[in-house]
């Protein structure tokens, strides 16, 4: 682990911050503009905006699971949480995922413990995908570069360790050639006398 910096520190907490700031605002408007309506069409049948809401976690998946599913990510939270401040993580894209996925976390819970539901209004109709919300956006966009530094970070270690390859095998070829090497003055020696 290695010792954060001060404005570490700071830029972790303002993505989470700005994250969550910016979730709670956009679910604001939806319940103060969106709930008397219902939906609101951007493009229609393809981007809508739409009241609804659930009690379970992202997209609507586990419905009617709302204390199994705060206390799992409670724990999550809190485990993400250590990883992040606690200087555990190596790199930025790590980082900077690993926050985005407490933002969208702490978002959603904000809406479970104050209304016992969260409130989504993304309506993405071109797929019929479920509603959702800008937390979720958040969440998914954090685990998309958490996949994405884990392939960079393989890929960095086989490049590594195919190097490392390539430089052992070239240490040998020219201890290899050394010892031939002197073994073949030896012989010629014996054969001159």
């Amino acid at each position: 682990m290695k010792k954060l910096k001060l404005y570490e520190y700071i830029t972790y907490a303002a993505i989470i911050l700005a994250g969550v700031g910016l979730d709670q605002l956009t679910k604001f408007l939806a319940v103060k503009y969106l709930e008397p309506v219902s939906t609101v069409p951007i493009i229609k049948n393809v981007l809508h905006l739409t009241f609804v809401t659930n009690d379970g976690m992202a997209f609507g998946m586990l419905d009617n699971q709302r204390w199994i599913f705060m206390s799992v990510s409670v724990i999550m939270i809190a485990v993400l949480c250590y990883l992040l401040f606690a200087g555990s993580l190596e790199s930025k894209l790590y980082t900077v995922s690993v926050a985005m996925i407490i933002s969208g976390g702490i978002g959603n819970m904000i809406d479970r413990i104050a209304l016992g539901e969260v409130v989504d209004f993304i309506d993405f109709r071109a797929i019929n995908f479920a509603v959702f919300n800008v937390a979720d956006s958040i969440v998914c966009v954090g685990a998309g570069l958490l996949v994405l530094a884990l392939i960079l970070e393989i890929a960095r270690d086989q490049k590594k360790a195919k190097s490392q390859g390539a430089d052992e095998e070239k240490t040998n070829a020219d201890e290899d050639g050394t010892a031939d090497g002197g073994e073949a003055s030896a012989k010629d020696e014996e054969a001159s006398k």
